[in-house]
């Protein structure tokens, strides 16, 4: 059974650095094999691991759906859309990706739905650890079939913009069919101390701050050059922090 750690948060909060921070950490101390998942339409942990992204999930469900016909004879629809899938992860050295893509369109998606996800399910098995960069909305995580998250890192910039999507965030876990283990608040671009409304708006939220992550230069200028986050030296301040916080809850 795979651990599953989880990210939710609003957009541009530093969220997916965030998820590939972590993936970078599991990689380095060796706990692999990993499945890193960009479950949020707005794909872009392939870029931020240094990887093209040909083709997506949302892809595969939206040509099936054009053309339900095409699968060739003789083959099963589902064996013929799980070795789509197959052909969509991309595999590298220190984890394997697997992007969802767009959302769905206009039609019934529920049968290729089901196959894709229990396929997906079933693929999550064989990794130690699978590694999930969600939407807010957290739609993805609430279709799992196993429904059982280890770590769920709500993520924020220094904003109460961010800290009150996150108190809607939390609220929302409520009436998602979701088992959550382990959760906390993950601050990006965090000043040296914590402004005191910051602070009462954490503590209104009732989830404890889990790590701070300071402004690194270094994520801008990788960005700038499209390099992966994975090449990042060991004494960038933001690998600090996320190993620190690796340490802290995902010591084993």
């Amino acid at each position: 059974m795979s651990k599953v750690i989880a990210f939710a948060g609003k957009g541009g909060v530093g969220k997916t650095t965030v998820a590939a921070l972590v993936i970078r950490s599991l990689s380095k101390g060796d706990k692999t094999p990993i499945l890193a998942v960009d479950a949020d339409p707005n794909s872009n942990l392939g870029e931020t691991l240094g990887l093209d992204v040909p083709t997506t999930i949302g892809d595969i469900r939206e040509t099936f759906m054009r053309d339900p016909q095409g699968v060739p004879s003789g083959m099963d629809k589902a064996i013929y859309l799980e070795m789509l899938v197959e052909q969509a992860l991309i595999e590298k050295p220190a984890f394997d990706l697997l992007v969802m893509g767009r959302q769905e369109g206009q039609g019934c998606y529920c049968m290729v739905n089901n196959i894709l996800h229990n396929f997906t399910e079933r693929l999550s098995q064989a990794y130690h650890y699978m590694v999930v960069d969600n939407e807010a909305g957290m739609e993805h995580l609430s279709r799992r079939t196993s429904g059982k998250v280890d770590m769920l890192f709500l993520v924020t910039d220094y904003s109460l913009r961010g800290l009150r999507a996150l108190k809607r965030i939390n609220e929302m876990l409520e009436s998602l069919k979701l088992t959550v283990e382990d959760m906390g608040i993950v601050v990006t671009r965090a000043p040296a101390e914590l402004n005191e409304k910051f602070i009462a708006e954490v503590e209104e939220i009732g989830l404890p701050i889990l790590g701070i992550i300071p402004d690194d230069p270094a994520l801008m200028d990788y960005d700038m050059e499209k390099r992966s986050l994975m090449e990042l030296p060991d004494d960038s301040p933001a690998v600090v922090a996320v190993e620190s916080l690796m340490q802290e809850k995902c010591p084993a």
